[in-house]
């Protein structure tokens, strides 16, 4: 093997590892990245992070979703809330009046389940006040969600199967991405550009 077909050939096992549309690579933390011209307009140039994964149902916050809502207009009720006016953002289209949280932190906060690495995926309300307090005006390691996206039973590995996601390890590094609104083209660039770059052919 020529020089040039060992460089194409380890630039695609480097690939291969950023990226699948293989239905056993989904689990908790991982990305899921919606396809160009999905046919579903609910999750249409979405990234989202599996927060929860297993045989009977699976649950994601979109991370690239950011609203022109603050966080203590969304959050009333909240007492901990009123300092916070970062933006909402939009977790999916279900159950639009629920919140979660996740947090960027070496250790979980109480009541918190750890996602990938540093990343903390909050539920409850009375943790939720917790972080809120705890955090900063204008956190950058904190982030607030309204609604989620859920499938129920093989529901999600079924629409991998049809091409309808591409999955993406180190979601640490994706969730809490400084630009949201471009992470869905830098992504999906990434995972066209891997697609060309396998299907490109070795010449010796």
């Amino acid at each position: 093997m020529t020089a040039r077909a060992i460089f194409w050939a380890a630039c695609a096992a480097c690939a291969l590892q950023a990226q699948s549309k293989n239905p056993q690579d989904l689990g908790v933390g991982k990305i899921l990245v919606a396809p160009r011209g999905s046919v579903d307009p609910l999750f249409a140039e979405s990234v989202v992070l599996l927060v929860r994964y297993n045989p009977t149902d699976a649950l994601g916050l979109m991370v690239n979703k950011r609203s022109n809502v603050a966080v203590n207009d969304a959050l009333k009720e909240f007492a901990a809330a009123a300092k916070h006016s970062e933006p909402v953002f939009v977790g999916g289209p279900v159950e639009l009046d629920t919140v979660f949280a996740m947090v960027h932190a070496p250790h979980a906060p109480e009541g918190a389940a750890t996602v990938a690495g540093n990343i903390h995926f909050i539920a409850g309300r009375a943790s939720l006040e917790k972080a809120l307090r705890a955090a900063p005006a204008n956190a950058e390691n904190l982030r607030v969600y309204i609604g989620y996206c859920g499938w129920g039973p093989r529901q999600l590995d079924s629409e991998v199967r049809r091409g309808g996601w591409y999955i993406f390890s180190r979601g640490e590094d994706i969730a809490f991405d400084a630009a949201p609104e471009r992470l869905w083209q830098k992504l999906v660039d990434r995972a066209e550009g891997r697609s060309a770059l396998l299907q490109r052919p070795l010449i010796p």
